[in-house]
């Protein structure tokens, strides 16, 4: 009698045992997927965008991006440029002593902002005319600048 026993609780027992024993090796795999997929829907950058990109679409962005997201003194470099050409170089100077001034985070890029502003105003204005417009703003990065490019 024991051993119909044992084989009714075993026939018992199949269904049950095949069913775990297939959770046992699908629901890893099912883990792992979904956990791959929730890293690739990610926002990594830290900006918040509102479009949400895959692992795929990541390579896709490009430099217009880039472009697109300007560093603080790179757009006053900018417009500094555009005020040089369209006024002059002494606005532009005072413009980018009052940023640095309203900015102290500004005052590290100060004296590179000064120096293209040098070498914008020779293109401009010739070396002699632009190195009078020098004065000591960023410790006279814009008279460097004006020197730089005469060589």
């Amino acid at each position: 009698m024991k051993h119909s026993t044992n084989q009714q609780t075993r026939r018992g027992q199949g269904p049950a045992r095949r069913i775990g024993r297939t959770l046992a090796l699908v629901l890893p795999v099912v883990m792992v997927l979904s956990g791959t997929l929730a890293v690739t829907r990610v926002n990594w950058s830290g900006s918040p965008a509102g479009s949400v990109l895959t692992a795929s679409d990541a390579s896709a962005v490009g430099a217009s991006s880039h472009r697109a997201a300007l560093a603080p003194q790179d757009v006053l470099r900018d417009q500094l440029l555009t005020e040089l050409q369209d006024k002059d170089p002494g606005i532009a100077l005072t413009h980018l002593q009052q940023a640095v001034n309203g900015r102290p985070s500004l005052a590290e890029h100060c004296g590179s902002i000064a120096r293209a502003l040098g070498r914008a105003a020779v293109r401009v204005y010739g070396p002699s005319r632009a190195q009078s417009y020098a004065r000591p703003v960023c410790d006279t990065s814009f008279a460097t600048g004006v020197a730089a490019s005469q060589n």
